[in-house]
């Protein structure tokens, strides 16, 4: 249960609908054991009624005492179908402020997890599976939201209803209740006995449910792999065997819960028993009457479901705790980049890399060994080199999605992690090595480049397509049946590799930022459609800080700067011309692409 004190402030949030559902809860039971009393006197009435009749027979008395017999019975019945009704009627205020509490808490726990999940680093994301993500947003929350609405409704309900009736069998007979009682601390034993191994089970049963969302969410994201390679049947198979340790542990939950209803039944069966017997030898003793037994059975069988419900909630809270503790470990998670916060200000983009050393977190790869480099304000950079060299960490760090293990990295002075990082990404427009677009229309995707407190206006179109004009992408979008209001599906699957990049180009261009940083954004455009990119390039980078990271050295032999790296160190550095006339590495590579060009 302490994983669930995390919960605590959202019920203080909704105190009201809780104390009105505690209120209705009190009342509803009041009325549900009211009929039990109206029984007893019944039953005596009855047996008192025949009594009487039995000694005014054929006396002149007698139709009258039966006329007034009868009506006291549809009193009584009458009494019993009015209590029945508001029992129901204050039942359904109790769902009404209870269980709506539920689904309020359960929209902002949602929104919580989600906001938090908005606040973690790109390292996070590397460690955790995007389906153990989603499966604690969403299944975790629903178990939590059990606990939330019927485990706590029934639970009070449980225990005000025991109290009333605990309270009304101690004022008409001590005894007879202690007799009547005396199977219940067997059934508390018996249900802290199960609900330690329950809560066990409860957490196998979420984790491996987060284990099928994620092997469903990896297999569908990777559907064209799977058909290329032919591997659709190995996959089914890898489902089936996760489906059927989901169902063994499910099994092994449902048959610890499943002896709570047995052993409830066992020992609320003996409490009547014993009700009968020791409530048979107090009638002949004159102690009580046979109204008093009825009632006594009455209040058993109200407390049936009350307790047999112990089990059920026992469930749902043994669950909901499982599910909250997972919950718990991801936000309890705090992410090495953190925004300081600060006034927003306007950057010029001056770059400024000092002794900067850098390990991935998640794999302990050290990526920059001792980077230092300068870039003016509206200059452009270029960086080139082999695979796993760091070029891709460089433009990682400049975004500020890692920081630097050792080292500074200042924009226009200011070191990165002193930069409002609000302030910082808004002057940002970054097209990443692997391109992503949403599943939405060609012109929502561009517009996505809109920074966050644009102010939406009529021009918004225009400037789209003119985005589109400056990526080489308009024509190939105009071609298209629904233009830019086509849909591109999951991930951009309907376009092709060289388009996804041009609107992932778009999308940066149409931010007008500050610093624009392109990651090898090029790698499938053909020569032609690359050659007038980077002439729209060079007109919009005019007075731009500019970041081109590529492979190909005709796509940034135009740029100020240019650093080869290897390694992750920067062994040559210089313009374009500087660097073939120290007629080293950069220029022997510059040569094979020259010749390999010519070859096509």
């Amino acid at each position: 249960m302490k994983s669930l004190k995390f919960l605590n402030p959202y019920l203080y949030k909704y105190r009201v609908r809780l104390l009105l559902g505690t209120l209705f809860v009190t009342v509803s039971n009041i009325f549900a054991i009211y009929p039990a009393e109206v029984l007893r006197k019944g039953i005596d009435l009855v047996i008192e009624g025949i009594r009487v009749n039995q000694l005014f027979e054929g006396a002149p008395l007698q139709p009258s005492l039966r006329e007034a017999f009868f009506s006291m019975l549809l009193v009584f019945g009458l009494i019993v179908i009015a209590t029945a009704l508001l029992k129901g009627l204050f039942m359904f205020f109790m769902r009404q402020t209870i269980i709506v509490m539920s689904r309020l808490i359960e929209y902002d726990l949602k929104n919580d997890i989600y906001q938090h999940y908005q606040k973690l680093d790109l390292a996070f994301y590397k460690k955790n599976k995007t389906g153990d993500l989603m499966a604690r947003i969403s299944e975790d929350v629903s178990q939590v939201r059990m606990y939330i609405g019927p485990a706590i409704m029934y639970a009070i309900s449980t225990l005000t209803l025991f109290v009333l009736v605990l309270v009304r069998m101690l004022s008409i007979h001590v005894e007879l209740t202690l007799y009547v009682l005396a199977p219940l601390p067997i059934l508390a034993l018996s249900i802290y006995f199960v609900s330690s191994r329950m809560i066990q089970r409860s957490e196998k049963v979420q984790r491996q449910l987060s284990r099928i969302s994620s092997f469903v969410q990896e297999n569908f994201s990777g559907i064209r792999v799977l058909r290329a390679y032919n591997r659709g049947d190995e996959a089914v198979r890898s489902f089936a065997e996760e489906a059927d340790q989901y169902r063994r542990r499910n099994i092994d939950l449902v048959m610890v819960n499943a002896l709570f209803l047995p052993m409830i039944t066992l020992l609320i069966g003996l409490s009547t028993l014993i009700t009968v017997y020791v409530g048979g030898i107090k009638v002949f003793s004159g102690d009580i009457t046979t109204g008093t037994i009825a009632e006594f059975i009455l209040y058993v069988n109200m407390l049936t479901w009350p307790v047999a419900s112990i089990g059920w909630v026992t469930s749902i809270v043994q669950r909901a705790a499982a599910s909250q503790q997972r919950i718990n470990e991801f936000l309890a998670y705090r992410p090495d980049v953190i925004n300081p916060g600060g006034q927003e200000q306007h950057l010029q983009g001056a770059i400024r890399f000092n002794q900067v050393h850098f390990t991935y977190p998640d794999t302990g790869i050290e990526a920059l060994k001792g980077v230092s480099f300068e870039l003016e304000a509206g200059k452009s950079l270029a960086i080139i080199g082999r695979t796993g060299s760091g070029k891709s960490t460089i433009a990682a760090l400049l975004a500020r999605m890692y920081d630097p293990t050792s080292g500074t990295i200042e924009l226009d002075g200011t070191p990165l992690n002193k930069l409002n990082l609000n302030s910082l990404r808004s002057a940002i427009g970054y097209v990443p090595q692997e391109v992503f677009l949403f599943s939405d229309t060609i012109a929502n995707n561009i517009a996505f480049g809109f920074k966050p407190k644009h102010t939406p206006s009529d021009s918004d179109h225009e400037a789209i397509e003119q985005a589109a004009r400056d990526a080489v992408i308009y024509e190939s979008i105009d071609q298209f049946p629904e233009r830019f209001e086509t849909r591109v599906g999951e991930r951009g699957v309907t376009l092709s590799g060289g388009q996804k990049q041009r609107v992932s180009i778009a999308r940066a261009l149409l931010r007008k930022p500050e610093l624009l940083i392109l990651d090898d954004c090029l790698s499938a455009v053909d020569t032609a459609t690359e050659e007038q990119l980077l002439n729209n390039l060079r007109r919009i980078m005019q007075g731009r800080t500019t970041v081109i990271i590529a492979h190909r050295i005709s796509s940034v032999r135009f740029c100020d700067t240019i650093l080869l790296l290897d390694q992750g160190k920067i062994t040559e550095q210089g313009t374009h011309q500087e660097l073939l006339d120290q007629d080293g590495i950069y220029a022997s590579i510059y040569r094979k692409q020259l010749l390999e060009e010519q070859k096509l």
